[in-house]
């Protein structure tokens, strides 16, 4: 016999944590930031080559796309803690950035902060009424 697509056993979905959502939503708002901040860097030719600003923003893609992946370890945590230094230290290239960057290392500070209270208070919920996680 052979299995059908509908008959095989399907992976159970991985319940996200607020912190987790909540950091993965930063980030990804700030790879759209980095994308754009790339190519007003480039248009402006602050950089010399100007490709220059396209690889760097290149890079920080690619980093913070491998931070929402780390997000879901505790770890994770610290990695995109060093990328939000990496981002205020773009304000070197141009201090405008470094602005930009000050207002999402605070959207993340807030996202740490305000997940982990979310965290907190689900697994007393859950703690309190333990039939509530059946659902």
């Amino acid at each position: 016999m052979t299995e059908t697509a509908d008959s095989s056993p399907r992976r159970v979905k991985r319940d996200k944590t607020a912190t987790e959502s909540l950091m993965t939503a930063t980030m990804g708002m700030e790879i759209l930031v980095v994308l754009f901040g790339a190519i007003a860097l480039f248009g402006v030719r602050v950089t010399d080559p100007p490709a220059l600003a396209f690889l760097g923003g290149v890079v920080l893609i690619v980093l913070l796309a491998t931070g929402i992946r780390l997000a879901r370890y505790s770890w994770g945590y610290w990695y995109s803690g060093a990328l939000q230094v990496l981002l205020l230290a773009t304000g070197f290239v141009e201090p405008l950035a470094a602005v930009t960057a000050a207002i999402f290392v605070g959207f993340w500070i807030y996202s740490l902060v305000r997940g982990r209270q979310l965290d907190e208070a689900k697994r007393r919920h859950f703690a309190e009424n333990p039939t509530d996680q059946e659902k």
